[in-house]
């Protein structure tokens, strides 16, 4: 079917989908996760959204959240609406889930106090006179109100000049208790600081003013690591048993994060060596890489890491292009494979303060599973493998041009391509939609076998089935160079070995705090892959334990957002070490039960 583009206002990105498509859904594709707090039932008036083009007739739920005026210029809930042609549609930055605006005020489930370790302050100290002989240093120290302030000896070699010229009025630049920069006069300039998610397979880094907490860049790319290995496993393999195999990945991270710096400092145009700090949030391996701390104690039992509370580096450490007395904090890890971006998730979505049983899932190449019910909290890391993103998948791929997103299985096939280009492979999302579609329409058994009931033959559906045995394949598109885009058995196989990987884990977290999944108040699915999967394919699958689907929220990239609220407070990184301290880590690897539970979530539903 012919693709719909739609433009997202005032950002500017372009979603191509389905005619059908729900706005939700367009949004998440244009990386813009909107709230849905209610389940998407239309009782919040959390998802606004205006059509600025050919805005559809308001519906009741519309009615009841807006006035005449607003209905006229086109406001509409975004949960309620599907898109049947071409729009703009502008959405404002509180309808966003994760915004700068919700972390630097109050959004549902956190309380930020502004207060970032990098700041910039502006200060007038009286001369000395014959009643005030202090030093200089005493006098900078007493004017900031720091007794223990650390000025650099390069520093105090120009104080005395540059105070005096100055008229003894300086702007100085801290971080913690050590002084970056001192100027003269009142500079007009904003701290700056960067915050990353370094996942496995993506990084995302966002070049934040410190003063205001505006996002001015924003860039992402794969994992430079990925030419390496795929999964965290390979690479701590190839730490361990390849020389020089650290420094080759800590090396490609670290070159990969200094050219997104400087990316972002393009884009904001700024300096990227007036960045004054850089704060990491990361699966444990991805940050032990970073940091250049060998990652091979995690290859063996008990999977103890070289460093699990939070880390500060100076910046001369590491060549990332940034201020050379500026900083990099790492976020904290609760305990193996349970890292920063784990941490990061609980602070940005404050679940140990939710009041009911609710789980928070990470979805990707590592699955990273929270469980909180009435202040405790247990976590557990399942290795889910790459097939989320296209990898060992016969035909996938990550998410990019002429990768297939979206799988709709109604008595035929339609898909939706990524840029609107021909298909040539397709993606994590497409995978579940294609196997829950077949599963509905019986040609995928529970066991996940693919087969044609004998009720499908001559149907269009029965065509798409092609080769015999172990060689039958279920045919998605017909690509642009005559090779179809198909299904095949072992990509079956694949989802079901990830999924079942998932679901266990969170059965053993449901028996360990005695929740069943019909006691989960809600299920927050975090990451760049759980924003994107549908949620009723998810559960067909057995992805997700069996809950109301209105109890299934999209947190957006919760890592990202964390490593945002740890660079812009320093009482949300000692949040996020208490946090850390107080999840209890499950060990799957120990608990005599996954296997069986492994087995059991590996039957589709």
């Amino acid at each position: 079917m012919s693709e719909l583009p739609i433009r997202f206002e005032p950002s500017g990105r372009t979603a191509h989908v389905l005619p059908g498509s729900a706005v939700l859904e367009a949004a998440a594709l244009a990386g813009l996760p909107i709230q849905t707090p209610c389940g998407g039932e239309g009782t919040c008036g959390k998802c606004r959204v205006r059509f600025l083009t050919d805005p559809p007739p308001p519906l009741d739920a519309d009615r009841r959240q807006f006035t005449a005026a607003q209905l006229d210029e086109g406001w509409r809930l975004g949960c309620r609406h599907e898109l049947a042609a071409p729009v703009r549609l502008l959405v404002p930055a509180e309808s966003v889930y994760g915004t700068t605006q919700q972390i630097l005020t109050s959004d549902q489930r956190v309380n930020i106090d502004v207060a970032p370790a990098l700041r910039r302050r502006f200060v007038k100290l009286a001369p000395p006179t014959l009643e005030d002989d202090r030093d200089d240093l005493a006098r900078l120290r007493a004017g900031l109100g720091t007794p223990g302030l650390h000025v650099p000896v390069e520093l105090l070699r120009t104080l005395p000049t540059l105070l005096r010229d100055s008229g003894w009025e300086v702007t100085v630049t801290t971080l913690d208790d050590g002084v970056l920069n001192v100027s003269p006069g009142r500079d007009p300039a904003s701290p700056l600081g960067v915050a990353f998610d370094i996942g496995t397979t993506t990084v995302v880094a966002t070049l934040m003013d410190l003063r205001d907490g505006r996002e001015l860049a924003v860039a992402a790319r794969l994992n430079p690591q990925v030419q390496y290995a795929d999964d965290v496993v390979s690479r701590i393999r190839i730490c361990i048993e390849q020389p020089g195999g650290l420094d080759r990945l800590h090396g490609a991270i670290v070159r990969g994060c200094a050219e997104m710096i400087a990316e972002t400092a393009a884009k904001a145009r700024v300096a990227a060596a007036d960045i004054g700090e850089v704060v990491v949030a990361g699966n444990t391996t991805m940050q032990l890489i970073f940091a250049g701390v060998h990652p091979g104690p995690l290859g063996v039992i008990p999977f103890a890491p070289g460093f699990a509370q939070g880390l500060s580096i100076e910046a001369a450490v590491l060549p990332l292009g940034i201020h050379p007395r500026g900083g990099v904090y790492l976020l904290p890890a609760i305990r193996g494979f349970l890292g920063g971006d784990t941490v990061a998730g609980l602070l940005a979505t404050g679940l140990a303060e939710l009041p009911g049983p609710t789980l928070l899932i990470d979805i990707g190449t590592n699955g990273e599973i929270v469980l909180a019910k009435a202040g405790r909290m247990w976590a557990a890391s399942t290795a889910a493998g790459p097939a989320f993103e296209g990898a060992r998948i016969s035909q996938g791929m990550r998410a990019a041009v002429g990768a297939i997103e979206k799988v709709v299985i109604d008595g035929d096939v339609r898909i939706n391509v990524l840029g609107d280009a021909p298909p040539v492979g397709l993606c994590g999302t497409a995978l579940i939609d294609a196997v829950a579609g077949l599963l509905r329409a019986g040609l995928v058994e529970t066991t996940g076998r693919l087969q044609l009931p004998e009720s499908l033959a001559g149907t269009p559906l029965a065509a798409r089935l092609r080769g015999e045995g172990t060689q039958l394949r279920f045919v998605l598109a017909e690509g642009p160079d005559g090779e179809a885009v198909a299904l095949t058995q072992r990509d079956i196989r694949e989802l079901q070995l990830a999924s079942g990987a998932i679901r266990a884990g969170i059965a053993i977290l449901l028996e360990r705090a005695g929740v069943s999944a019909g006691d989960l108040e809600s299920v927050f699915l975090a990451g760049a892959f759980g924003n994107y999967v549908r949620r009723e394919n998810a559960l067909r699958i057995g992805l997700l334990p069996d809950v109301p689907i209105e109890r299934i929220h999209f947190v957006g990239n919760a890592a990202s957002m964390g490593a945002k609220l740890a660079l812009l407070s320093q009482p949300a990184r000692e949040r996020a070490e208490t946090l850390a301290r107080a999840t209890e880590h499950v060990d799957l690897s120990a608990d005599m039960g996954f296997q069986m539970k492994f087995a059991d979530a590996m039957i589709f539903p």
